[in-house]
């Protein structure tokens, strides 16, 4: 009897174990830095605008429209602070935001050459040390594991820290970590896909013990949600900002189980995404948007042959900047993102264009925060 007894809680404990594989936490590594949580007050907010010299000018001018609506919006509540690849392109965005009479009072300019435009994986990751200082981390960038040109943008931390005169800690070493692989409620709780970090054209030699210490080192993050994510499935091997978000503290925005499949996100991480649990072991409420109801078409007329997200939404001060794509159900996602930001007005851009080249408008922006 006492053997079958001990059997059986041999059995529960495994079982305990295996159910939590996908929920951990680290309460014994240092916290050196926080990372603040996306909704707090900015300072301002990063753009990196396209330019011809890495894909060409149609690229560029399919693009123009978009970070010119966002630039418009964010101005309203803070500064926005753009990256120019250089002078020339400088005075063509300036000649662009005038004839949309956009005032420039709360914009400035830094000109860096860049290869791409995707600032939310490659540029600075704003953190405050225990003082509550704020400082620049400086992680690994590496063109989504080598799969595009990268050695510009991947300065682009180094370079911000460098003018504004702040502390940078170079984790160029230690991980190659995009910002948009990883979400945190701004608590201790971070959401990733396993795909975009624990991969070998990112850091082959990493455990996922190993990234944990480190998340909590430099982010403060004690609880981790891991998703196993899709590798090769496209160019950022699964970023979790695709489908899965903080909305807050307390509310995991995401979409419904079908959505979620048609959006290529396997069965057993949607298992896991909707067990999802705090730090202190309380589950997430869940915001569920829709996909688009058609597929996405850009407006130079390319069918994309797949449906629109309306995750990748970034929060400013004072507005919530949504991904939209001329589809009837725009509507209904700026609807239901409304209810979680009473005191901020959302307003939908159109990312068809952007969405083509993979991205939508968190992925194209970086935070700041409030000193």
């Amino acid at each position: 009897m006492n053997k079958i007894f001990s059997t059986s809680i041999i059995i529960l404990i495994t079982a305990f174990f295996f159910c939590q594989a996908a929920y951990t936490q680290n309460t014994t590594t240092e916290i050196l830095y926080t990372f603040p949580e996306e909704s707090q007050q900015h300072q301002g907010t990063w753009l990196q605008w396209p330019h011809q010299y890495q894909y060409g000018t149609n690229y560029r001018n399919n693009l123009d429209d978009t970070w010119i609506a966002i630039t418009k919006e964010l101005i309203t509540g803070e500064k926005v602070h753009i990256i120019a690849y250089n002078q020339t392109e400088k005075n063509r965005i300036i000649t662009l935001l005038n004839t949309k009479s956009i005032n420039l009072t709360n914009i400035d300019f830094k000109l860096y050459q860049t290869n791409d435009v995707w600032i939310r994986d490659n540029g600075p990751i704003y953190a405050r040390d225990k003082q509550g200082k704020l400082i620049i981390e400086d992680w690994g960038f590496n063109g989504w594991g080598k799969k595009a040109a990268f050695k510009k943008c991947n300065a682009i931390p180094s370079q911000i820290a460098k003018d504004q005169k702040k502390t940078v800690i170079n984790l160029n070493n230690i991980m190659i970590n995009e910002g948009g692989s990883i979400e945190t409620d701004g608590y201790g709780t971070l959401m990733a896909c396993k795909s975009s970090i624990l991969n070998n054209n990112r850091n082959p030699e990493t455990t996922q013990d190993q990234a944990e210490k480190i998340f909590t080192t430099y982010l403060g993050a004690t609880n981790f949600i891991w998703l196993d994510g899709q590798a090769k499935l496209e160019i950022t091997d699964q970023h979790i900002d695709g489908f899965a978000r903080f909305g807050n503290s307390k509310t995991i925005v995401t979409m419904n189980r079908q959505n979620l499949l048609n959006y290529d996100v396997k069965s057993a991480d949607i298992n896991k995404l909707y067990q999802a649990k705090n730090k202190d072991g309380k589950p997430y409420a869940f915001l569920k948007l829709p996909l688009t109801k058609n597929n996405v078409i850009t407006t130079y007329g390319k069918n994309l042959g797949y449906k629109g997200s309306y995750i990748n939404f970034y929060i400013a001060n004072s507005k919530i900047l949504v991904p939209i794509y001329n589809d009837p159900n725009d509507n209904i996602a700026i609807q239901k993102i409304q209810t979680l930001y009473p005191n901020r007005k959302v307003i939908g851009i159109d990312c068809k264009n952007l969405y083509a080249n993979g991205g939508m408008i968190h992925c194209v922006t970086m935070q700041q925060p409030a000193e």
